[in-house]
């Protein structure tokens, strides 16, 4: 059995190496919460806390999630005795919502549990793989000729899909133009629920371009009009913002509201949740991909761990560390070679968190 004898919490800041922006905003930098479990044998743990700054992409923050880490989390853990990273999970479940708080706590089980027994990540969550094949996602720019020259950099580098942020007044024009110059590459589309439902004509354009998929046109909880759409397209919709559990995707999947499955660690809660939502969608033939929230090199790499299941037949967003950051939170980046990035065979993470590093960049420190 397993004990928690110490949490530690570190507010860390990096800046972006290109700025991202979205349908509601723009950002320059990520702060992400680095979680520390160590367990009354010294075995330690590490996970990430990957929320958006502001309440844009959800209701949490990092403000918030600091606050119920330090309140609720960390104490909570504390008081928990268990021998398996989801018996932990169930603890933390009485703590409704909060999901990326959560992810963190959860993460950084896993990450304890599979090191202190010498397995990999991968191998623990169930995991066949050993290398993931790695999309690449591509925020708003300010010209067509600028989205056209990343797309271009990204491609040369091997990545194996290409997303495109979009939002009203930036979408069929930019990705037309993309379609044109990259008729051979996968591309899909992702509008983080900017639209509403007087817009359908722009995503009946958008079924003409041959899009891998289109992501969460509409608002979290519109799983009604995204079926009504979906009955309307050729293309896939892909649900993301939508699914924060395993029951919001039972709901989805008996009104065939999307036919594939974005699967964000952080989204739902940690590594325990994001693998019941694998198995319902794969026994429901609905393919997945891991999708990413900027992660530092924590963060990015149980999104590797996680994509080695079986269910994920789509690229995800685990593409290399120097595509966000000139410097990550681990020792060595997590790179992306000819499109594929490795998943690692030695115990827990894979990549060591650099202690210095961390030191370095941590606005704010708590232990209990």
């Amino acid at each position: 059995m397993i004990r928690i004898a110490r949490v530690e919490l570190r507010r860390v800041r990096l800046p972006l190496v290109h700025e991202f922006q979205t349908s509601s905003h723009a950002k320059k930098h990520l702060e992400h919460i680095l979680v520390t479990l160590t367990s009354t044998d010294g075995a330690v743990g590490w996970g990430e806390i990957a929320s958006p700054s502001g309440p844009f992409y959800s209701a949490e923050t990092v403000d918030s999630c600091w606050a119920m880490a330090r309140s609720f989390l960390a104490p909570l853990v504390m008081g928990v005795e268990w021998d398996h990273p989801s018996t932990l999970a169930a603890a933390m479940g009485k703590v409704r919502g909060n999901h990326f708080a959560r992810a963190g706590f959860d993460m950084a089980a896993w990450a304890l549990w599979s090191s202190s027994r010498g397995v990999p990540l991968a191998a623990a969550l169930g995991g066949e793989r050993a290398r993931v094949s790695a999309g690449v996602s591509l925020g708003i720019e300010p010209t067509i000729d600028d989205l056209l020259d990343q797309v271009s950099a990204r491609v040369s580098e091997g990545y194996r899909r290409v997303k495109l942020k979009i939002a009203p007044g930036w979408d069929v024009q930019p990705v037309g133009a993309v379609r044109a110059a990259f008729p051979d590459v996968p591309v899909h589309v992702d509008a983080n629920g900017a639209y509403d439902t007087s817009e359908i004509s722009v995503f009946e354009h958008l079924d003409e371009l041959g899009l891998l998929m289109i992501e969460q046109p509409f608002a979290p909880r519109a799983l009604v009009a995204h079926a009504e759409l979906q009955a309307t397209l050729t293309t896939p919709v892909c649900l993301d913002e939508s699914i924060e559990d395993v029951e919001d995707l039972v709901t989805a999947l008996r009104l065939d509201a999307g036919r594939i499955l974005n699967i964000k660690v952080s989204r739902m809660g940690g590594l325990t949740h994001a693998v019941r939502a694998h198995d319902l969608a794969r026994a429901s033939d609905i393919p997945v991909w891991c999708g990413g929230m900027h992660e530092f090199g924590i963060g990015r790499a149980a999104n590797v761990a996680l994509s080695a299941l079986p269910g994920f037949t789509l690229p995800s967003d685990v593409s290399g560390s120097d595509k966000y950051y000139a410097r990550d939170v681990t020792t060595r980046p997590i790179t992306c070679t000819d499109g594929f990035v490795d998943v690692p065979d030695t115990p827990g993470l894979g990549w060591d968190p650099d202690p210095d590093f961390i030191a370095a960049h941590t606005a704010n420190h708590f232990a209990i």
